[in-house]
């Protein structure tokens, strides 16, 4: 019997949804159907007021757009084991379609991060010189930035599953979450994970910490900008232009930092508080950004204000 599990472990892992409480797992299905629902709309709206509306066709929207797609795509690499679990109770997931969730999770999370620096450097540029915005950055500048986020989180990430894949697992193969993480499985092998604690250590500050430091550099410049400002008003003005920005940058890391945080030293916490927080982490900021971004950009707001409209008079 021994044998045979430590053979399904390699082949398997059984994903958690509410630990303790399976019973409540109808109730948190239509609650992710919700929140999935919302995230695809608000994204989409984005998405689709920025394409549509020629006034909108600027570094800053550009990259509020990428964000969008980020989000989106974020929220769909959780989607089909969340699915799996709440809507059709069935929480096993092939060992190979763990390692490549896992792939796309860690992914999109760093692509994440680096728009979110982008996002800085885009508010810096239009504060420090406005004059030059425009035409420093340009569509081809922002074509090759959004290339070098790609390709960085797929640099960094790519190596994740190959160190996964070369552990065995003779332990139990039940994870702590409703999806796949690279510190989750790892603490299910039967071996040294030495070489992927250094590895996710050193990947973790050289993206995300480092991300960090450039949007907090990027924000002690602009306020020194913005302190050259004579006017009061026009100061506040300046700021307001960067409150979303900061909003998604706290929606972002305040839970990764809480996961992380639990993760390292809430080991007695209960396994509810590790699955909310996980969950809070992966499905809050694509939910909440386009809402932000919605209420605090005029242009945005005012815009889908207009297409509802609009669609209300046709009707």
């Amino acid at each position: 019997k021994n044998l045979t599990a430590s053979y399904a472990s390699h082949q398997s892992f059984i994903l958690t949804g509410i630990p303790g409480m399976p019973d409540k797992n109808p109730w948190m299905a239509f609650s992710l159907g919700f929140l999935y629902t919302l995230t695809l709309l608000g994204n989409g709206t984005i998405l689709a007021v920025v394409k549509v509306d020629q006034s909108l066709h600027q570094p800053m929207y550009y990259f509020l757009s990428l964000l969008a797609l980020t989000d989106v795509s974020l929220s769909m690499s959780t989607l089909p084991s969340m699915l799996s679990i709440f809507w059709f109770s069935v929480s096993e997931i092939a060992f190979d379609a763990c390692i490549t969730q896992m792939f796309f999770i860690h992914g999109f999370g760093v692509v994440e991060s680096g728009i979110l620096v982008s996002m800085a450097f885009d508010r810096f540029v239009a504060i420090r010189d406005p004059l030059h915005y425009a035409s420093i950055l340009t569509h081809g500048v922002i074509a090759k930035i959004g290339i070098v986020v790609l390709t960085r989180a797929f640099c960094v990430v790519f190596p994740v599953p190959f160190l996964i894949k070369r552990l065995p697992f003779c332990h139990s193969n039940v994870l702590s979450h409703s999806y796949c993480l690279h510190q989750d499985a790892m603490r299910l092998a039967c071996a040294s994970t030495r070489v992927n604690s250094l590895y996710g250590l050193i990947v973790v500050i050289l993206t995300l910490g480092l991300d960090a430091v450039m949007i907090l550099f990027s924000y002690v410049l602009i306020l020194k900008t913005v302190l050259g400002i004579a006017s009061r008003a026009e100061r506040l003005k300046t700021l307001n232009t960067c409150l979303s920005h900061i909003c998604a940058v706290f929606l972002f890391y305040v839970p990764l930092i809480g996961v992380t945080m639990i993760h390292r030293f809430g080991k007695h916490l209960s396994p509810v508080v590790h699955m909310l927080m996980a969950n809070i982490y992966l499905l809050l900021p694509p939910v909440l950004n386009p809402i932000v971004y919605s209420l605090k950009t005029k242009q945005i707001r005012k815009r889908i204000i207009q297409l509802f409209w609009l669609r209300k008079d046709n009707a």
